[in-house]
């Protein structure tokens, strides 16, 4: 009884099993792509399944299909990469993971949230462009315009882009060829190159060519507030400084006066008496 007690005591110490859940299916994990997942024809991915506890392995699907499999290289990682090289128009779609534990008895997570990846380059060039041209000041809202040529079979769905950003700002569906992203509250944080691009909302999820990247600039305004406060606290410093001043002369010339009031005895040594 006692060796298996250490035994199993050693196991949750050595591949981390207080970061699984005693009661219930461990939480889900999450997938994500490098460098985006959102690139050229003939570009490489790679897809990278985190999971919330050491996983023994884990699972790639594609629309609910399996795609392969891997191992972390020790029971301590919680994460396994899955790469994809030359990507085609049949490589896009919604892509999910999953991951395996032997604790207990082979116990599997939910499915990650799905991932879509979208291969550009087999629609037409859409444009993009600002209503407020120029830099912009923080806190304002910027709309940026994204307008398709040609006709798409089919639902469409435009997606905002952000150079170095590993997923789209927004997506959105739109019936025409016009659709207007909005960036609400802006700070300096929003500044960067944008690009859009359109894509058919169902499979094969043909998408088109990024659009010419256009530039947003963000100025946050000084702290007005923080000076207004500076200045005042001057002010009112240099105005009590004065008042204290003015004050202390009337006390002084006062006691003076007092002091050579005619109504007062002067000593008699002061008179030379």
């Amino acid at each position: 009884m006692i060796p298996r007690l250490l035994s199993l005591l050693c196991l949750r110490l050595c591949v981390g099993q207080s970061d699984i859940p005693v009661n219930g299916p461990p939480p889900k994990p999450s997938l994500s792509a490098w460098p985006s997942s959102v690139l050229p024809t003939k570009s490489s991915v790679t897809m990278r399944c985190r999971s919330p506890a050491p996983s023994e392995y884990f699972i790639f699907k594609k629309e609910g299909f399996v795609l392969d499999s891997g191992k972390p290289h020790d029971l301590t990682e919680k994460m396994a990469e899955f790469h994809i090289a030359e990507l085609q128009q049949n490589h896009g779609g919604h892509y999910t993971c999953e991951s395996f534990s032997k604790w207990p008895n082979g116990t599997g997570t939910q499915p990650s949230d799905a991932l879509l990846l979208l291969v550009t380059g087999y629609l037409s060039k859409p444009s993009l462009q600002a209503y407020h041209r120029g830099t912009v000041p923080a806190g304002s809202q910027v709309i940026l315009q994204c307008q398709k040529v040609g006709s798409v079979l089919g639902p469409v769905r435009f997606a905002l882009l952000k150079e170095g950003s590993s997923a789209p700002v927004q997506i959105r569906s739109a019936t025409g060829r016009v659709l207007d992203f909005s960036l609400l509250n802006v700070t300096a944080r929003d500044s960067g190159r944008y690009s859009c691009v359109y894509y058919q909302a169902k499979a094969p999820y043909r998408a088109s060519i990024p659009s010419n990247p256009l530039e947003v600039s963000v100025t946050e305004p000084p702290d007005t507030m923080r000076e207004g406060y500076t200045v005042g606290n001057l002010i009112r410093f240099g105005v009590a400084a004065v008042t204290v001043l003015i004050l202390g002369g009337f006390l002084l010339e006062a006691w003076h006066s007092q002091r050579l009031s005619p109504n007062r005895p002067w000593p008699h040594n002061a008179l030379g008496e």
